[in-house]
């Protein structure tokens, strides 16, 4: 059975990390939502969803596995139907903070680590308001995500343990 994997949650909460994981393990095509979002040098203005929806797509397009990954509600539930896994990762707001501050510098984000150490406070604040934010990348919205998605499905609320994941994934076939 093909694995056509999602991974959602709050920033910080170790969806790259792990995504790039299950890229090495099996390697798969992999898709950081991040890297198509954003207008190129515009961090702050994001491109058009047709436009975005359509880059998607396309990476979809015949791959037999894939794994995307990121916390723009809008876009992984309008991808919903095409994955048939999806992890959440959920995490306590202290843990993703903690993963913040040791975040490696995203090159494809930040020309240099000292600009997104610069944006570190604003990142921290985004994270703590994931609970009570009402929009695309709250925890309400990630919730009915998860709570609508009709393949296989799992949550974790702990920093993911490597064999935990690839347990899971490896008994889903």
């Amino acid at each position: 059975m093909s694995k056509k994997i999602i991974l959602l949650g709050n920033s910080s909460s170790g969806k790259s990390t792990l995504a790039k994981k299950i890229v090495q393990t099996y390697n798969f095509p992999y898709l950081d939502l991040d890297t198509i979002v954003w207008k190129s040098g515009l961090t702050a203005q994001r491109r058009n969803f047709d436009y975005v929806y359509g880059d998607i797509l396309c990476f979809m397009e015949n791959q037999p596995n894939w794994i995307i990954e990121g916390c723009y509600g809008d876009l992984i539930s309008s991808i919903s139907q095409y994955g048939n896994r999806l992890i959440f990762l959920n995490l306590d707001i202290e843990i993703c903070l903690n993963n913040c501050r040791q975040r490696p510098w995203e090159k494809h984000k930040y020309d240099s680590l000292e600009a997104q150490n610069a944006n570190l406070e604003m990142l921290m604040t985004w994270i703590k308001e994931y609970p009570i934010r009402e929009d695309e990348f709250s925890l309400s919205a990630h919730r009915q995500i998860f709570a609508k998605f009709e393949g296989e499905k799992v949550e974790y609320n702990h920093n993911w343990d490597e064999t935990e994941v690839f347990s899971w994934l490896n008994t889903q076939d």
